[in-house]
């Protein structure tokens, strides 16, 4: 669970305009909002929203599944329901029993994060018919932002520039493809309802379109219970923009400036940045003054996000418009010193906004990275499920706020999204911000799941991210064979070798003593120099250490490394000077046999670290034989089977489709490498699989 550090700090501009009391409680607020707030959501955003609830003084009910009977944000509230089984179809999106859960608790106002009902029209209409407070836009809004075919003629008619394409629904996959071919490829499959990814397809033929058509209606009937479709002009090279709007109910409306969202995997979004170092001050107010002018043609009223592609000559069209908290909303916080859910909460009931546009500053900058549990090396980044076995926010960082809903002890399943934190630095530039990420991304500590910590830090770290050169096609581009994890160079390899000898021998130096004092031991005098072997890979480097208090020379490769510092082999961080450069290393195993696993530069190294005399038994070791993956299909993430296109003895082409795994509400179609015949099949529809579980057997 994090330490949360106020949003208003990092900008160092004062909250809302107002006097806040000694307990960082706003007084107008209140005497004159409400006294009991649901969240119909989990996870991060109920925490999120439980804090400012808090501090507002208001109560907080929390909703939750079975299986999140024990979360932070059940513990966090002052009441909570449990509103059903782990399918979230059966608990965050029954709106019956979270009605009932209403009505038990007498709240007077819902807010729904974002996600699961807070898009939904009719879960809006029902608070409604209770006299219960939405704290959102009204259903007319929701209706016609929800709705992506509406929402664009509604743009077009006021005024909003709108990327080509198709206006109604695409009823059969040969109807999508004459229109792909009227638009001219390539082009955008998309689902009308939802967002964040879902439904997403782009297509740049007639194949890709007619596959593109089936997945991504699947995908919207999945997520969003509605598989209609449009298709658009894919823009090549965009930039993803987005603008944060704030309204009330008196038609004030303002833009809060931008946020760059344009670094994604699978169209969602993997770190984000405000303000942009794309847009200037005249793209900002054009761009500004549109969406405003959207929200105010569908009368918005609360937080929203009109979102934008941007070419890379700054022509920009409307995407889509997102009525409710956007998961990047942290980062605006930092830029403008506003509370959005705060004001969210005052807009409901009622308020005129405090501010005029000319108040709306951009304070510093600020980096979010959305921490999951997810395989980085795999697609960049399929679901991992697991128990947190060990875990360490870097909340101890200045100007570093971790928004998180989970805590040591807690279970990453396969029922909810893989996210794990969204982890914010703020800085008075981009260069300050983005350095704090990385001290943030190396103090942090995830164990007992497979994280995307190594792709988050080659991302902020890569020269092209730091000097603005991106765009939503930056992943593939920059790793077109997949990520790898961080390249060592000749100068980190010795870094790395050096460090895991130091580690080594400090550990052995360790083992012989208790309570400070020397073991006994058949050696009468203590070792001073040490020669090992460090294998790295297939690679063995000859390495010397000599130790001089908490310093450690370690000759290797023939260049002389000095590793200091206060060795702490309890500790999973460790501090580290290398040739006057600090490093925080994280030791995330040591064994018997001398092999250490280091995470260093953000990725995980595995290296064994052997006595000269070790090193030589070892050559006469058998290797390991690796499986034959060419015969078999595993699966490559948890989740479950939707669909299996073969049986045992059908004979089935090189990248014909075998099976449909889903995880986290994302299809994912898995192919044979190969011609061959099926020997068996070891799955079927409806079945939940886990990692690496074998689907079915080639001859």
């Amino acid at each position: 669970m994090e330490t949360f550090q106020s949003v208003y700090a990092h900008a160092n501009v004062p909250h809302s305009n107002e006097k806040v009391t000694g307990k960082n409680v706003c007084v107008l607020c209140v005497k004159m909002t409400f006294d009991k707030i649901l969240i119909a959501n989990r996870g991060e955003i109920a925490c999120r929203v439980i804090k400012t609830c808090k501090k507002m003084g208001i109560q907080t009910v929390a909703v939750h599944s079975d299986v999140d009977s024990s979360a932070v944000h059940v513990k966090m509230a002052d009441e909570a329901v449990c509103v059903g089984p782990a399918p979230t179809s059966k608990s965050y999106l029954n709106m019956d029993a979270i009605m009932d859960a209403i009505r038990s608790t007498g709240a007077q106002a819902v807010h729904p994060g974002y996600g699961f009902l807070s898009e939904n029209k009719e879960f809006a209409k029902r608070l409604a018919a209770e006299g219960v407070t939405f704290i959102g836009p009204d259903t007319h809004a929701i209706q016609a932002m929800g709705d992506k075919i509406e929402s664009k003629l509604i743009a077009k008619a006021a005024k909003v520039n709108t990327i080509p394409g198709f206006d109604g629904v695409v009823k059969t996959a040969e109807e999508a493809v004459k229109i792909a071919q009227d638009i001219g490829y390539p082009v955008m499959i998309k689902a009308s309802a939802g967002g964040g990814g879902k439904g997403m397809r782009i297509a740049w033929n007639n194949e890709e379109t007619r596959e593109g058509f089936r997945f991504s209606s699947q995908e919207a009937a999945s997520s969003f219970g509605d598989d209609r479709l449009l298709i658009e002009k894919y823009i090549d090279n965009p930039r993803h923009i987005e603008i944060q709007v704030l309204a009330d109910k008196h038609g004030n409306a303002l833009w809060l400036n931008e946020r760059e969202c344009s670094i994604q995997r699978r169209n969602q979004k993997v770190v984000e940045e405000a303000p942009s170092t794309f847009l200037d001050p005249s793209t900002r107010r054009a761009m500004g003054e549109q969406a405003v002018q959207l929200a105010k043609a569908v009368q918005y009223s609360s937080a929203g996000t009109v979102e934008f592609l941007v070419d890379s000559k700054k022509n920009f069209y409307f995407l889509e418009m997102n009525t409710r908290l956007q998961v990047e909303h942290p980062i605006t916080e930092c830029i403008t010193g506003l509370d959005l859910v705060e004001q969210m909460i005052r807009v409901a009931k009622g308020y005129k906004l405090h501010h005029k546009q000319e108040d709306i500053p951009i304070n510093g900058w600020a980096i979010e990275s959305r921490v999951y549990a997810e395989d980085p090396y795999k697609s960049f980044g399929l679901p991992s499920i697991g128990r947190l076995s060990q875990y360490q926010e870097p909340v101890n960082l200045c100007n570093v706020r971790v928004d998180s809903g989970i805590q040591e002890g807690s279970d990453i399943s396969i029922y909810y999204d893989p996210m794990i934190s969204k982890l914010v630095t703020y800085g008075a530039t981009r260069a300050e911000a983005l350095s704090k990420m990385e001290d943030a991304l190396d103090n942090y500590v995830i164990r007992g799941v497979t994280h995307n910590i190594p792709l988050l830090r080659e991302i902020i770290t890569h020269p092209r991210f730091i000097s603005g050169d991106i765009s939503t096609n930056f992943l593939p581009e920059v790793y077109p064979d997949g990520f790898k994890g961080h390249q060592l160079e000749a100068s980190t390899r010795r870094e790395l070798l050096a460090s895991a000898a130091a580690l080594h021998v400090a550990s052995q130096l360790r083992s012989q003593r208790i309570l400070g004092n020397q073991r006994v031991s058949n050696s009468p005098v203590e070792c001073s120099c040490w020669e090992l072997v460090v294998k790295l890979g297939k690679e063995a480097h000859p390495v010397t250490v000599t130790r001089s208090g908490n310093t450690y020379t370690v000759e290797v490769d023939g260049e002389r490394v000095e590793v200091c510092g206060q060795w702490s082999l309890a500790s999973p961080l460790l501090p580290l000077t290398i040739n006057n450069t600090h490093r925080m290393l994280q030791s995330l195993s040591r064994d018997a046999s001398g092999e250490i696993v280091l995470q260093y530069l953000g990725t995980s190294f595995k290296v064994r670290v052997l006595s000269k005399l070790a090193a030589e038994l070892n050559s006469y070791m058998p290797e390991k034989v690796p499986e034959d993956t060419t015969s078999i299909l595993r699966s490559p993430m948890p989740g479950t089977v939707v669909a299996v296109s073969v049986k045992a003895g059908d004979t089935v082409a090189e990248g014909q489709e075998i099976c449909v795994i889903e995880a986290m509400k994302m299809q994912n179609s898995l192919t044979a490498v190969r011609q061959a015949k099926v020997k068996s099949v070891h799955c079927k529809a409806g079945e939940t699989v886990g990692e690496g579980d074998l689907l079915v057997e080639l001859e």
